[in-house]
């Protein structure tokens, strides 16, 4: 009769910006990492088109009582995000929720977080400080129409998303792979 799996999700803090340095040391080792990025739509105002989800975190499946020693000196890995002293696993199914959002390389696709009806107020531009509302959310080019009120009239105005303070959540659509992001590296370097 087969032993239940004793594997679980566990969550790792890294040394700054080695999030996928740890990553590829702990597949050296035949573990079990994910590191989640967004893919942000190109009007983005970052410059990388894909950063992580959670800075310095990422997720390791480990059998802990055999598995703990090698996670914990692996480079690029600072400690397990614990309580009291003690790495604690993560919820069941967190991870996984993640994991079928992802490609194969951990990548999420993202959208703005505006939605249709939503009070937004513009930061910048000719309209700088206006409030508005939300009557279309951005499009292909990165601009969002917003209905305001200027002189007791309603107008509709188009300005940039970089214009509108907003978020990025996960969008239902599937990442591109990798190779056609143009990333800068595949395997990282140690400085």
């Amino acid at each position: 009769m087969p032993l239940p799996e004793k594997k679980q999700w566990y969550v790792l803090y890294t040394k700054p910006q080695k999030e996928e340095f740890a990553q590829f040391h702990l597949k050296l080792k035949n573990l079990e990492p994910f590191f989640p990025r967004l893919l942000l739509p190109v009007f983005s105002r970052r410059q990388k088109r894909v950063v992580p989800l959670f800075p310095n975190y990422l997720f390791v499946r480990i059998d802990f009582e055999k598995e703990y020693d090698y996670v914990r000196w692996s480079p690029g890995v600072k400690c397990f995000v614990s309580f009291n002293d003690t790495p604690i696993p993560l919820e069941e199914g967190v991870a996984e929720y993640l994991i079928r959002r992802a490609n194969a390389d951990g990548i999420i696709c993202a959208r703005s977080d505006l939605i249709v009806g939503q009070e937004v107020r513009i930061c910048g531009g000719a309209f700088d400080g206006v409030l508005g509302m939300i009557e279309r959310t951005p499009d292909a080019k990165g601009r969002v129409k917003i209905l305001m009120t200027l002189l007791s009239r309603q107008v509709r105005v188009e300005v940039p998303l970089d214009f509108v303070g907003s978020g990025w959540v996960a969008s239902d659509q599937s990442p591109l792979p990798v190779s056609d992001l143009k990333r800068e590296a595949t395997i990282p370097t140690v400085r």
